[in-house]
């Protein structure tokens, strides 16, 4: 029986004009359940969408696993340290590529470049703009704050691939590096999970619900280990390979809106 509807957003809950359908809306007003989102983005580029869906009030969970929130209160975190995040910008500035560092509510660009740019139209928030020197002087000077929730790289693809390679051998498992895109590199806390994530969430707020009682929907990487941990993991037909496999469940693709038909079809 499904108690919980927990979802990702890009590429899965949005449709190809990265928005809510009218459908979208309407089959997620019929749940009478708690209903999660789960991502990868920062939590402001989150909050809009659940004004859209009227669950202003429900926990959220940030950063692929590594923020779960629940209004203002942090029911779990993981972050990077400062050493790590330095370590990470020096590799991105020696490639030529955009480095974006998160903190929280905090976004961090080095300018306003067509990366920044491409971020602010896909998630509606606008960055802090400075260079980055002066982001990891603050960042080390307000380190009881915490350290990074995520890093992302943006930019040419062999530069990616470079930047990957090496900040894959001399960071290696102090930090979750993931490619989202050709051009794009993720970097999160080492142990940041989507399914780790929703688990703690299950414990603080939801005791009474078990991952076999919990629905989720995904696309990429980052939503397989979830989607293969609940009781129904659909995986949108635009999903990677992997992700299909982990999945019990299937749906149309994201832009022929996947999630809403299967809740129709099945909720």
């Amino acid at each position: 029986m499904i108690k919980l509807f927990a979802t990702d957003i890009d590429g899965t809950l949005l449709n190809d004009k990265r928005y809510l359908s009218d459908r979208t809306i309407a089959s997620l007003e019929k749940l009478d359940m708690p209903k999660i989102l789960i991502s990868a983005r920062m939590p402001q580029a989150m909050v809009y969408l659940q004004e859209a869906l009227s669950i202003v009030k429900s926990p959220m969970i940030c950063y692929n696993g590594a923020l779960v929130l629940h209004e203002e209160e942090v029911l779990y975190e993981l972050s990077i340290p400062f050493n790590e995040i330095k370590a990470l910008s020096e590799i991105a500035q020696e490639n030529g590529l955009h480095v974006s560092l998160y903190r929280k509510e905090e976004w961090f660009v080095p300018s306003m470049d067509k990366w920044s740019e491409r971020e602010i139209h896909n998630t509606r928030v606008q960055p802090t703009v400075q260079d980055v020197s002066v982001t990891l002087d603050y960042l080390e000077k307000t380190q009881d704050k915490g350290g990074a929730h995520k890093i992302m790289f943006m930019g040419d693809r062999d530069a990616i691939d470079s930047a990957f390679a090496k900040a894959e051998q001399e960071i290696g498992p102090s930090v979750r590096l993931y490619r989202s895109k050709s051009t794009y590199i993720e970097i999160t806390p080492s142990g940041t999970s989507k399914e780790v994530a929703l688990r703690k969430l299950l414990d603080f707020r939801f005791s009474d619900i078990g991952m076999e009682n919990v629905v989720a929907f995904g696309d990429n990487y980052n939503d397989e280990d979830m989607l293969g941990a609940v009781g129904y993991g659909v995986a949108v037909e635009n999903a990677r390979d992997v992700v299909k496999k982990a999945a019990k469940y299937s749906t149309v693709h994201h832009a022929e809106d996947g999630v809403a038909l299967w809740l129709e079809q099945n909720a």
